[in-house]
């Protein structure tokens, strides 16, 4: 299997930038896009626990759009092969919280484009 095929990891690239922009505009339409439309997807969050994309959608529907500003570090895209990848990031919400949190993200190619097939987003808890 190739590992981070360059082409591959700049198509996930675009994938991940586009989801962030939607993120913190809250932009619920490309959001609900991007994840892939199955039961099977899961999105585990800060206090939620989300299975199948109905699941997320209505999430994403009802949550509230303050403080959704955030900056990324460490972002790490591993590609594996032509159709699958995993996106790792750490984020901070400026500028006053020093708190520190986490998402992982695994994309899959579909018929539709890279898709969000599973997601978890986590805060550090002592930071």
């Amino acid at each position: 299997m190739d590992i981070n095929l360059p082409e591959v990891v700049a198509e996930v690239k675009v994938a991940f930038e586009r989801y962030e922009k939607a993120l913190i505009s809250n932009d619920v339409a490309v959001l609900d896009e991007l994840f892939w439309q199955s039961a099977q997807t899961i999105r585990f969050g800060v206090t939620e626990n989300l299975y199948g994309y109905d699941e997320i959608a209505n999430f994403r529907t009802n949550r509230s759009a303050v403080n959704l500003e955030r900056v990324l570090i460490n972002t790490i895209i591993t590609t594996y092969g032509w159709d699958f990848a995993t996106v790792n990031t750490e984020f901070k919400r400026p500028p006053s919280s020093d708190k520190i949190g986490r998402q992982s993200q695994t994309w899959m190619r579909t018929n539709e484009g890279w898709r969000v097939v599973c997601a978890h987003v986590s805060v550090l808890m002592n930071k």
